[in-house]
Order: structure tokens, then sequence, then C-alpha cells
């Protein structure tokens, strides 16, 4: 396994501290603050952990409250809410410096069998055809922050492929709120379907809320942005595998009062809906001054 990737293993593995109280490592990527799906991943593994084995989350739904402090690790406190004969529920609040900054409740559910249809998986080139976020980057890294310059074009633990990004990340023009992403893990993971729902859920959380600034042809580096996510949701519907293609389709139906709502469909590349996402945050555009 790659470096980068038993990094990020390792970062949702969580310590177990007392019999509902873990600790996990922050990640910094960059952005000053922990990335929304590092909680999201932890706060999942941490309720994961207290529940029987085999029984799998089919969904959450989390609040991000306050930023988090990349240099200091987060605490997860999980109240097992219930437990019954098909379905377990779990609440997770992470917490840093005596504050919450995050809770999550989710639930799960033993195997069952029951009716099936879903939508179709809309039409997409094949991932191998699509360049990498890193090859699409390169050519403006240099007109970068600083900060973002190297991390732009390093190894990351995800291959993501962007099907729709051929227009200036800078200075986008104003286009359709919607976007296919193509992603995977750079190698092959453990057989552990919670992992890789963990794993899915800290993926599930790049390119997202930036799909609610397209038709505005700015982004999260446009002077005077303020973007943040306020909450996200996710439903499990199928076995998938995140260390094989997926193809998350991405579309923002509105922004309003300062608000943007995205949501997602999350398809292998056999075409069946392995999940749903959405997710509502804050695109404030302040006043610069002349």
């Amino acid at each position: 396994m790659s470096k980068v990737l038993d990094e990020l293993r390792q970062l949702l593995a969580l310590e177990r501290i007392e019999e509902n109280l873990f600790r996990g490592p922050s990640q910094d990527l960059g952005w000053g603050t922990v990335y929304g799906g590092q909680v999201l991943g932890q706060a999942l593994s941490a309720a994961t952990q207290t529940v029987p084995e085999g029984r799998l989350v089919h969904s959450f739904h989390a609040y991000f409250l306050r930023p988090g402090d990349v240099s200091r690790p987060v605490l997860y406190e999980v109240d097992r809410i219930r437990d019954g004969s098909s379905f377990n529920t779990r609440r997770v609040v992470a917490v840093q410096k005596g504050e919450a900054i995050f809770n999550l409740a989710a639930s799960f559910q033993r195997d069952e069998e029951g009716f099936d249809h879903q939508d179709l998986m809309p039409d997409a080139p094949p991932p191998e055809a699509v360049p990498t976020e890193q090859e699409r980057l390169a050519p403006f890294a240099q007109r970068l922050p600083r900060f973002l310059r190297s991390r732009a074009v390093a190894e990351r633990p995800f291959e993501m492929r962007p099907v729709d990004e051929s227009d200036d990340p800078i200075l986008p023009s104003p286009k359709a709120a919607m976007r296919r992403v193509w992603l995977r893990t750079i190698d092959r993971l453990p057989d552990d379907p919670a992992f890789h729902r963990a794993m899915l859920a800290y993926a599930s959380d790049f390119s997202f809320l930036t799909t609610a600034l397209l038709p505005h042809g700015v982004t999260w580096l446009t002077p005077g942005m303020q973007v943040a996510s306020l909450d996200h949701v996710m439903w499990f519907h199928r076995p998938f595998r995140v260390d094989e293609w997926l193809l998350h389709v991405i579309d923002s139906p509105s922004a309003s009062g300062a608000r943007g709502l995205v949501r997602g469909r999350v398809f292998n590349q056999k075409g069946q809906l392995v999940a749903s996402t959405a997710q509502e945050g804050l695109i404030r555009q302040r006043a610069q001054n002349p």
C-alpha cells in the first residue's frame, strides 16, 4: 500500500480511549482548518466500532458546527442510542478544546433482501480517458496561491478524474451547476465493507459544495469568498469497493440566502447506484475594499 494511502488508513483507524471514546489525528491539507471529509470518515469509523459485526451503515446525517484545528487531535464521543433486532443507531460528537465542532447521527442495518430499483447512470467517458486532477491543475500551478502549489500536483490517496473541468480553475466562466468525477484509491484496500464506506465518506466532500459556485463564475479562491460546509448526508444503497472506479455525479438545484445546496449520486462502473449524497453550505461573497 502506498505511503499516502496508508496514512489515510491510519487516520480513519482511530485510537480507542474508553468504551465509547475515540481519538483521531488531524490532517493538514493546507486549507488552515480540518477538511470536512476527515471528521466525516473518523466519526463514522468511531460509530462503526461500537456496533455488532455484520451491521453496516446505511445512512448518516451530520452537521459541521465549528472549524477544526489542524494542530490538534479530535475526540469522538459515541452515544449508543439504540440497539434493535435489525437496526442500530449511534450519535457521535467530535470535540476539540472542550467544544463540539461536529456531530453525526448514523443508522446501521443487518443485511436484508427487498425490492430493488434505481436511477440510470448518466453517460460518462471511461476514467482512463479523463486527465487526473493533478494533470488538469499542472498548467495552472504557478497561478495558484503559494500554499496550494505543491499540494495541487502532489500524490494523493485518491485518484480523482473530473470529467467536466476543462475551464480555467482560477478564473472560470459561468456554466451549469453539475459535475462528474471518477474516483478510486490509488492502491488496493482490505476486504472490509465498513472501511470502504468510511473511505467513501472521506472522499465525498471533495469537489462537492463548490459545484454550487459553477453558475456564478467564482471559486473558493475568488477574493472575498467564504465557503464552508454546514451539513452532510449520505445514504448507502449497495455494496461497493472504493478501490474500484466510482462516478460521483453532482448537481446543485439551488443557491439562495448565502447558502448553496448540492446533491450527488455515486455509481460503480457496472452502472449500479451505490450511494447518494447531499450537502448545504455557506457560500458568501464579501465586498472587497477598493
